[in-house]
């Protein structure tokens, strides 16, 4: 088997790569002139082969010649590669990647005769509730229930994966909720919150909930909808339900470091979020630790169930704490901190 890999330099992707190769699978893995290669360096570096191919392939979501060129003479493909910021200048950009490049991944695979495309989604695309009721598939949500370009983006481009895999195309949709482990390279939002941790920037906190899953057995999981999903289908891939008090009094258990006893207003974090916004976003030009977005999705306990992967997938639900253990040393070992 030939696997086309989008999102391989990236966190979760380099994982879904890693487990595709110690499977046996030959790999083509997209990747663009500027890319930063580091997450490839145990897939790519010499000795590192596990006795298969893989090789890389200059392409761009924004290019659709250059996907289909990529993905010629590939079996399956897993597109992993999405923009994940929770706070962009200019959302147009975001749209591009995220949905027209999506929508390019998919017309590139139909004219090379892909056999089956897993595309990867996210649980932000999920209708959670206020009460913290863990959400599922079926969960009603709507485009409208979507908060900032990067939840929003991500739905539209589910729904073009979706009808594409009822409507002839083999294309299974998986929904992780949000991994944490090693070679979290950016860091995403969720690994900044270690991050944040490990330096002692984590004064206060706010009443949120997350389901975090060990980026390792996300990346399997996304294997197993390859063999077993079932086209226009999505699958949550998901771990435990904390609370974000319980990730960081994990994250003090983990490391010995104190975990923050104050809990901040609602009204306070929101303030923060504009103030995030206003200065660090529109007058720094950076990109800020709280916006406005995040912190309306905050209000909801984004708890999610698994239930379909377990029964459908044989997806398992691992404990997350060795995954939290692996992030802090990895981040510590590679100079973040």
């Amino acid at each position: 088997m030939r696997a086309f890999v989008t999102g391989a330099t990236g966190f979760l992707g380099c994982h879904v790569a890693g487990v595709l190769a110690d499977q046996g699978a030959e790999l083509r893995l997209l990747v663009r002139p500027t890319s930063n290669l580091k997450n490839l360096e145990g897939l790519l570096s010499p000795g590192a082969s596990r006795g298969n191919m893989v090789e890389t392939a200059s392409g761009d979501l924004r290019d659709p010649t250059s996907l289909e060129k990529a993905m010629a003479g590939c079996d399956v493909v897993f597109h992993v590669a999405a923009d994940y910021r929770l706070w962009v200048r200019d959302p147009n950009e975001m749209y591009k990647s995220n949905v027209e490049g999506t929508r390019a991944i998919l017309v590139a695979a139909r004219k090379n005769g892909v056999r089956r495309v897993v595309y990867t989604s996210s649980v932000a695309t999920i209708g959670f509730t206020a009460d913290g009721t863990p959400a599922d598939e079926d969960s009603p949500v709507s485009l409208d229930d979507m908060i900032g370009p990067y939840k929003r983006s991500k739905f539209m481009a589910e729904q073009i994966a979706m009808e594409a895999g009822r409507g002839g195309m083999q294309v299974v949709t998986v929904n992780p909720t949000t991994p944490v482990g090693e070679q979290d390279v950016k860091p995403t939002p969720t690994g900044r919150i270690v991050v944040d941790f490990l330096k002692r920037k984590f004064p206060a906190y706010v009443e949120t909930g997350l389901n975090l899953v060990d980026v390792r057995e996300c990346a399997r999981g996304h294997v197993m909808a390859l063999e077993k999903g079932r086209s226009g289908e999505r699958y949550i891939l998901g771990g435990e339900n904390l609370t974000l008090k319980q990730i960081l009094d994990t994250l003090a258990k983990i490391t010995g470091l104190p975990s923050p006893k104050v809990k901040l207003p609602y009204a306070f974090a929101f303030a923060a979020g504009v103030f995030g916004e206003m200065i660090t976003g529109r007058m720094l030009h950076g990109e800020p630790r709280a916006t406005v977005d995040t912190v309306r999705m905050g209000k909801k306990m984004m708890f999610a169930s698994s239930y379909k992967a377990e029964r459908e997938l044989g997806w398992k639900i691992v404990p997350v704490e060795d995954a939290l253990r692996r992030a802090v040393e990895w981040f510590r070992g590679n100079g973040y901190v």
